[in-house]
């Protein structure tokens, strides 16, 4: 499955200035690391975000977010945000910045 590199690219901006962020092919898309935990990725044209397990269900309450279910069965503490919640460079910052709010609470790796 082919995956969208204009949201790679934009992705790319949102973490310009950070250290510690590596890129990795995944689940058919790109998975963005930070200090080798799994962040943020691109999968089609959709984000997916690690949000973590506190934050999962708010983040399921958001507009635009789901489930990633992925392997048929949802892996609970990520969601796939769909493209009307990422449309715009704010939107796409506010969840990339949620990811970051995660995994920076977990040891590198």
């Amino acid at each position: 499955m082919a995956y969208d590199e204009g949201l790679a690219q934009r992705i790319r901006e949102v973490f310009e200035g950070n250290t510690g962020v590596d890129e990795k092919k995944m689940f058919g898309g790109i998975a963005f690391m930070v200090e080798g935990n799994m962040c943020v990725g691109v999968v089609g044209d959709e984000l997916m975000v690690r949000v973590g397990p506190d934050q999962y269900e708010d983040s399921l309450a958001q507009p635009h977010a789901r489930k990633m279910d992925f392997t048929g069965k949802a892996m609970k503490g990520m969601v796939y945000i769909g493209t009307d919640g990422i449309d715009s460079d704010s939107g796409l910052k506010s969840w990339v910045e949620r990811g970051l709010a995660f995994v920076t609470t977990l040891p590198p790796k």
